[in-house]
């Protein structure tokens, strides 16, 4: 029904714009259009039931900051042979995956943890033998895609297939905690001559995808629950107690795979130290991981009021900026009107008008290749300023894919400059396949800057953001939907300006008898307000009555400074084996990063403790073989891939038949006139992928080996009919949305913000200038502003208090924004040596009627 309405959408459209004229040219696809939603129609119809997923549900349970999130997939298995569908999908980079197993009627059938490529085998002599299997294994390129198989489901069977994962909740700027339940995949550029191969996915329009999803959390805390926030339209949260610690909420009914899920989880506390201990898995053996107790902490360090009331006013500053074609797309699916570089200038906007005086700053930006505004960083003054926003201004997503390893080496091979600590910010909406490339290149690097990661849009990658920031020792944002990028990078800039602390030292007091092995890596990056873990395995005996302490040891702007968290050694109740896994988690990725040069004695052990925890590593997978079935699934074995939503059929640099609308219109026609081209399911495209997961050779029934097994004809026909209905659609939108100007489609300008119009007309020293743009944006003439500017004090004055009232009193919602342009200026005034400050805040308030008072302004 929904593909059904898709095509009925399109032909309403087409006939609507058959005779809408781009420029000179007529478009005229009456026909070809009518032709292909009727055999498009006709051949989705005879493959609806090809698709064996019929339903996802997703349970969230947080404790706290942690989250458990169990899955159950439905499949149902609707044709008339035996089939294998395979599912690749997103998962949070950080996540734990901790259990994977199969329901076939009354039989259970639970998976275990072994070695990647004896799983591999076990699960293709399975199938060879008739039997049923199923694999879950995590990409050998990216921790944040896993690839699910279900093999051998007979005709008319179905099996719930039921997965597990733990992971920590980040803290946001406004101290909620974001949970994000990956729902969109969007293809990842794989440079040419990068390391490793390609992760590749079958996607299909977000409109039409064949399952449903369902969605439910259950929070619970020591403190209230203030409120719970989403992306997606909820159901109202309801509390189950009157303390008002425990809630549940549900995704609305009728969800639209265009988004990913993210969830804000805010409690009327503010985040305080705590600890948790464990106990071990009583069948485990004491001394192991499992076996012995394991103690999580967060961490809160607080920094002296002396020194986070002054900011850095130094420092290099350079800005990595993706202008790969898919940064056109827009930052919220529902909403248009503003695309992810769009929003990016708005951005660097900001950033160059908050940077202090005396600091030096570059500009790079990258696609396919790469350029600089500065041909090395220069120092941050009103020319290069100007000069840099001139650019900023001129910048699109015009330079093709997203190969950013080549701009970050030419940055790591610019020599830093004395006394001015770099400070890396790079942008991206983090489609790249070659995410361990980029992540080790700035971890061999990080001894010389710090990286703040941007992820833009939906479906960037975890894997990356997250990695470039741990890495970098740095902070990630991630920014979705209708989010402004703007408050999140500027809590960023702040973290930049913070001094970097050195000197991080931890050191653990406990009982006599008792000892630690510390499973996390060792702190590197503090900020002020943000969270750092601690993870340790507790050997010895104690009672319930002992107390540990952890001493958290730093050295900051010069000064030394340390913070404490006593806790006691009680094994808290009902926690499952959470901190276990988590622990696991944290031990395997520190040593998956270590891992170079294929480490045989690194690798085994990062298997060892895989098995052993029953998490999964890059290195495993978990395996499930049914051998109750006596009797072997006869017939050939028919390969399902299951789709993802398609979020970026908008502007990418690849086939029109496989993504959409990348070429002018008149190139997009003569392809669709000479029709569909076969997709080659052993043929790789250059730059971006699709189709199976790759790594593993698949093994059918008859035991012949192939990179992946063949497609029938009609989910053939229907893939590339699919494919192409959706570059015709976005052909389509773009003769509504654009207008050809000298050979060229561009977008329509849109009105600038007049909080953006303000800080454009900032100085790099901070002060304002009285100009009728200023009186423009502050909506009074120029005449309004003299006549009302006290007699004693110069114009610069005046309009910088203008400015300044206008923010506080018109723009306090964003205050996030503005605050450190807002120093700046304050500082500039302190440097005036004004008399009249209290004259000049009056007769501005009388002018722009606010009622600002001096002392909010700082002065």
């Amino acid at each position: 029904m929904l593909f059904q309405c898709s095509i009925k959408t399109l032909i309403h459209k087409q006939e609507k714009r058959k005779k809408h004229t781009l420029g000179h040219h007529l478009i005229n696809t009456t026909l070809p259009v009518n032709h292909l939603c009727q055999s498009v129609f006709l051949v989705f119809s005879s493959v609806a039931l090809s698709v064996p997923l019929k339903s996802i549900e997703v349970d969230l349970e947080v404790r706290d900051h942690v989250a458990t999130v169990a899955s159950t997939l439905q499949y149902d298995n609707k044709e008339d042979k035996p089939i294998e569908a395979v599912f690749v999908f997103p998962m949070p980079d950080e996540a734990a995956v901790c259990h994977f197993s199969a329901k076939i009627g009354q039989t259970l059938v639970v998976a275990e943890v072994k070695e990647k490529q004896k799983a591999r085998e076990e699960y293709d002599d399975a199938l060879s033998s008739g039997q049923q299997a199923f694999l879950l294994e995590e990409s050998d390129q990216t921790p944040d895609i896993f690839s699910l198989s279900v093999g051998s489901l007979p005709p008319g069977e179905s099996a719930s297939i039921r997965l597990e994962y733990v992971t920590e909740l980040a803290v946001q700027a406004d101290d909620g905690l974001r949970f994000c339940l990956p729902a969109v995949l969007n293809p990842r550029y794989q440079p040419q001559g990068s390391e490793g191969g390609s992760v590749q996915v079958t996607s299909v329009p977000a409109s039409i995808v064949p399952y449903s999803l369902s969605f439910s959390a259950r929070v619970r805390s020591p403190r209230p629950i203030s409120k719970v926030e989403s992306n997606c339209s909820l159901d109202p949260l309801e509390y189950l107690n009157p303390e008002q610690t425990q809630a549940t909420v549900k995704l609305a009914a009728g969800h639209k795979f265009d988004r990913d899920v993210e969830v804000l989880i805010y409690y009327k506390d503010s985040h305080q130290p705590s600890a948790v201990v464990e106990a071990g898995q009583p069948s485990a053996k004491s001394g192991t991981l499992m076996g012995d107790p394991v103690v999580m902490l967060s961490l809160y360090p607080e920094f002296p009021q002396d020194v986070m009331s002054s900011l850095a006013s130094h420092g290099e500053f350079v800005f990595l900026l993706d202008r790969s074609g898919s940064m056109d797309c827009p930052m919220d699916n529902m909403k248009h009107d503003v695309t992810r570089i769009a929003s990016a200038r708005d951005t660097l906007l900001l950033l160059l008008k908050s940077l202090p005086m005396g600091c030096y700053f570059n500009i790079y930006s990258f696609g396919s290749s790469y350029e600089h505004i500065f041909p090395k960083s220069v120092e941050y003054n009103q020319k290069t300023m100007e000069e840099a926003l001139k650019k900023v201004e001129k910048m699109e997503a015009d330079l093709g894919g997203t190969e950013i390893l080549q701009p970050l080496k030419h940055i790591y091979k610019q020599a830093c400059i004395p006394n001015q600590p770099r400070q890396l910010f790079v942008f991206t909406d983090g489609e790249v396949g070659n995410t361990k490339e980029v992540t080790n290149l700035v971890k061999n690097n990080s001894s010389s800057h710090r990286c703040f990661s941007f992820g833009i849009g939906q479906g960037a990658s975890s894997a990356l953001i997250n990695g470039l920031a741990k890495e970098g020792g740095g902070h990630p944002q991630f920014i979705t939907g209708s989010e402004r990028m703007q408050p999140k990078v500027m809590q960023s800039l702040r973290f930049a300006l913070q001094p970097a602390v050195a000197d991080t030292s931890v050191t653990w007091d406990l009982p006599k008898g008792v000892s630690v092995t510390v499973l996390s890596p060792p702190i590197r990056t503090i900020f002020q307000g943000q969270r750092s873990l601690l993870y340790g395995q507790l050997t010895g005996q104690s009672s319930e009555s002992d107390e540990g302490c952890v001493t958290v040891k730093y050295s900051l702007a010069g000064h030394p400074s340390e913070n404490k968290l006593r806790f006691s050694l009680k094994p808290a109740e009902d926690t499952g084996l959470t901190a276990h896994r988590l622990g696991a988690r944290t031990l395997i990725r520190s040593m998956e990063m270590e891992e170079k040069k294929q480490d045989e004695a690194v690798k085994q052990k990062i298997v060892e403790v895989s098995v052993q925890s029953g998490v999964s590593s890059s290195f495993t997978a978990f395996i499930a073989v049914n051998k109750s079935n006596d009797q072997p699934i006869q017939g050939p074995l028919l390969r399902r891939n299951i789709p993802l939503p398609m979020m970026m059929a908008c502007s990418m640099p690849m086939s029109p038949v496989l993504m959409g609308c990348s070429m002018p219109m008149r190139k997009m026609k003569m392809a669709r006139a000479a029709g569909p081209p076969a997709m080659d399911c052993k043929k790789k495209s250059k730059g971006f992928f699709f189709g199976a997961f790759k790594g593993r050779k698949s093994k059918g029934l008859s035991g012949s080996v192939g990179d992946c097994a063949p497609e029938s004809d009609s989910m053939s026909r229907m893939r590339r009919s699919l494919d192409v209905l959706e570059c015709a659609d976005e052909c389509l939108d773009m003769a509504l949305d654009y207008e050809e100007e000298d050979g060229d489609l561009k977008s329509a300008s849109r009105p600038r913000d007049p909080f953006l119009q303000v800080v454009s007309l900032q100085q790099a020293s901070g002060c304002w200038e009285l100009q009728p743009a200023l009186a423009d944006a502050l909506s009074k003439t120029s005449d309004d502003m003299e006549k009302k500017k006290p007699a004693s004090v110069n114009n610069e004055v005046w309009a910088t208090i203008l400015a300044l009232i206008w923010l506080h009193g018109f723009q306090v919602d964003a205050k996030d924004e503005w605050e450190l342009l807002a120093m700046k200026a304050v500082s500039w005034l302190r440097s005036q040596n004004v008399s009249c400050v209290p004259e000049c805040v009056d007769a501005a308030n009388a002018l722009l009627g606010c009622k600002v008072q001096k002392d909010a302004l700082g002065l």
